[in-house]
């Protein structure tokens, strides 16, 4: 197959641009920006008609949660346009999609983990867009497989991840949120199951993943310099409120992969293992 992976330059669009190799059989086309403009729309479908695309994963997504309350126009353009774009021209071809979403896409005020088919509500205009965004894509391609994700981070890129240790060696004292709760992901493990999911047949519809466990984003914080050997920074938590940002947080965005573990037959490791994991291939940790 001819696959397309668009945001390839980002963390989970480098995780399988590193993964390529173990599945040989297919021809990839790895793109960002400077390769393809996935606003353009001509642009977009000349290039997948072009280069016979049989499956496209759409790694491109405007994530800063903050800044996108103000930069409306561009963040609908990347994550509810662009999606659109990329379904019909999948549509045309007959080819499959796979687009990331995520857990902002709900309010966060459940209390049990989030099916595939619990009620949306986003607080954010990212979290309205890339729900915008699930929608086009849906409607433009009968092949569409969203993957809906959460607290993404790895080796490349900046995250959360990066920026733990990083303070963790400047600072002797550190607040992190409490009072919110999730799961975190590692961009390989998600990665992996995308490559699962080519390699046994896009099966259209809408799924979560993230690592198992659940967590704060204090215990993530902990776990990280606890794992990379930091003692000199203290951590200590904080509420929300403590903490004030532009756009507001799920406070509990915890995630059901049932779905997806059952129609693929994958197992997803623990959070705490897969961040090991991952601090293991950081050459400075």
């Amino acid at each position: 197959m001819n696959i397309l992976i668009t945001g390839a330059n980002g963390q989970l669009g480098s995780e399988m641009r590193a993964l390529a190799a173990g599945h040989p059989a297919h021809a990839y086309h790895f793109t960002d920006a400077a390769e393809l403009d996935i606003c353009d729309k001509e642009g977009v479908a000349a290039y997948v008609a072009d280069h016979a695309i049989d499956v496209i994963v759409n790694c491109v997504a405007y994530t800063a949660v903050d800044r996108a309350e103000d930069d409306v126009a561009l963040c609908d353009r990347l994550n509810r346009l662009a999606p659109g774009y990329l379904a019909e021209a999948a549509q045309a071809r007959g080819a499959a999609l796979v687009h990331i979403s995520t857990d902002y896409v709900f309010d966060g005020t459940a209390h049990t983990p989030y099916a595939e088919d619990a009620p949306t509500c986003p607080a954010s205009v990212y979290g309205r867009t890339k729900l915008a965004g699930e929608q086009e894509a849906m409607a433009r391609c009968a092949r569409t497989m969203i993957i809906r994700t959460a607290w993404l981070y790895s080796e490349y890129g900046n995250n959360f991840v990066k920026t733990m240790l990083r303070l963790g060696r400047e600072r002797e004292e550190l607040g992190v949120v409490f009072d919110q709760i999730g799961t975190p992901t590692y961009a390989a493990d998600l990665a992996r199951a995308i490559y699962a999911a080519i390699e046994q047949g896009i099966r259209p519809g809408t799924y979560h993943f993230s690592n198992e466990g659940v967590c704060s984003w204090y215990d993530f914080a902990v776990a990280i310099h606890r794992l990379a050997g930091i003692r000199t920074c203290r951590v200590s938590p904080l509420h929300t409120a403590e903490y004030p940002s532009r756009a507001p947080r799920p406070h509990y965005s915890v995630l059901d992969k049932t779905k997806l573990k059952q129609t693929y037959g994958i197992r997803i490791p623990h959070w705490e293992e897969s961040l090991e994991q991952c601090l293991r291939n950081m050459p400075d940790v």
